[in-house]
């Protein structure tokens, strides 16, 4: 996992600092004067555009959005007439920090041994030196939802920004669920599936009765241990596993299923309702199927990713591309995240912009991937929009960021002015001298 920390470090000592190269992307010093963008279309999403405005914000926050805004002495005007000004873009749902190279077990810090572990928590395995991260910073995304994986139940999941030394930095706030994956409540029979029919329905309700028996476990602990304050109420000792899922139980924090299939989000809806917690549904492939059941319940759907194929033979090819507005029509809570690993999440507006093309009302599909899914894992007292008391956390762009020829141009994160350089930008500058070398234009 500190394979590209080594790296970096043997840099340092052999040229005797940082070389420029990377100097570009030092994490950024806090802010620490107020700063005013000028003369820019303000793109709250919370509410109207406001049309040559001017947006300032001191100490990493927002202290004034409008066309009247007062600047404080000592503050620094940055003219951005002719630009766009949105709040950040948000990763709903990705494993970004906490992998680097695939195929490199050192760099793959994704699950633990075991199968339930609702102890693991994200934040503090992301590496912040992950080359991940400026590729996908550079392209609108500030902050991101990155969650473990494997077995019942993984851990819990941490919204980060984007930029920072250290994971205590970076760490918006965590925990922001726990991940528990519903097995499939169907037979596979297609060809490459080894299993048997028997063997699938024994793991299936394995995997059932596991998820049963961790809520009844956990949920027993923590009353007993809330009792040890009364009188003859043993001690008991502590369980680090039962202890993190205490938010869950409280209703604090929400349960975020992996679930594709309609069977698996009937079954997991069901379930939340038994054992009175608060769902999220991840993923979501058949989510419009069963759209009146979430709507009923106010269960929100984190639709991740659009940008995908039809699983099934006889389903229209444009099947993914319209689910969102399928679920707009229908009532129920969405957002659109990126595709759910770390090397691709720079592509989260593309996403948002198909959906677009397929029905989705612009608008929605700019909130889908700010506003609302801050909203749905409860960091919208932070980011997805731009209201004064809210984060600086912003971008400025030269045109529309759903459309893939529009660049990012400043960005900044809780008020500190960020890098936009990245790997990619290095290796651009690179080839690009070699071909000027050349004499090739």
């Amino acid at each position: 996992m500190k394979t590209t920390m080594i790296v970096l470090i043997v840099i340092v000592l052999i040229c005797g600092g940082i070389p420029k190269a990377f100097s570009s992307e030092i994490p950024a010093k806090p802010q620490d004067h107020p700063i005013a963008l000028v003369g820019g279309t303000i793109h709250t999403v919370s509410g109207s555009v406001i049309e040559n405005g001017t947006i300032l914000f001191d100490k990493g926050k927002i202290i004034g959005v409008g066309t009247g805004v007062t600047l404080p002495s000592g503050t620094e005007n940055i003219d951005v007439k002719g630009k766009h000004i949105y709040p950040g873009i948000i990763d709903a749902r990705s494993n970004i920090g906490l992998i680097e190279i695939g195929a490199v077990r050192a760099t793959r810090d994704l699950s633990e041994v075991g199968s339930v572990n609702p102890n693991i928590r994200a934040e503090v395995a992301v590496n912040p030196e992950s080359e991940i991260i400026p590729v996908t910073r550079a392209n609108g995304i500030t902050t991101a939802i990155t969650m473990p994986e494997g077995g019942t139940v993984s851990g819990t999941a941490a919204a980060v920004s984007l930029d920072g030394w250290t994971w205590e930095e970076i760490t918006l706030k965590a925990p922001v669920g726990l991940v528990v994956n519903w097995p499939s409540m169907t037979i596979n029979r297609a060809w490459w599936e080894q299993r048997s029919e028997e063997e699938q329905k024994k793991a299936r309700d394995k995997a059932l009765a596991e998820i049963k028996n961790v809520f009844h476990d956990a949920r027993a602990y923590v009353k007993a241990k809330r009792s040890e304050s009364h009188k003859d109420i043993p001690y008991h000792n502590t369980d680090l596993r039962w202890e993190a899922m205490a938010g869950v139980l409280d209703g604090k924090i929400p349960v975020l299923v992996n679930a594709e299939e309609i069977q698996q989000i009937q079954a997991a809806v069901a379930w939340a309702e038994q054992e009175n917690v608060k769902l999220v549904i991840m993923g979501g492939y058949d989510a419009w199927r069963a759209a009146d059941l979430l709507k009923a319940n106010n269960i929100p759907v984190v639709i991740n990713p659009i940008l995908r194929t039809p699983w099934r033979e006889w389903e229209s090819y444009d099947v993914q591309y319209t689910l969102p507005q399928k679920l707009l029509d229908a009532g129920v809570r969405f957002c659109i995240a990126g595709e759910g690993g770390a090397s691709n999440e720079r592509n989260v507006p593309y996403n948002a912009a198909t959906a677009a093309s397929y029905g989705l009302p612009k608008d929605e599909a700019l909130k889908s991937i700010t506003l609302y899914p801050a909203q749905i894992l409860g960091i919208d007292d932070r980011v997805g929009s731009l209201d004064v008391g809210k984060d600086a956390t912003l971008i400025v762009t030269n045109g529309d960021p759903l459309e893939i020829m529009t660049n990012v141009e400043i960005e900044f994160i809780q008020g500190k002015n960020v890098s936009l350089s990245s790997r990619h930008t290095r290796f651009y500058e690179k080839y690009k001298e070699k071909y000027h070398r050349l004499g090739i234009k």
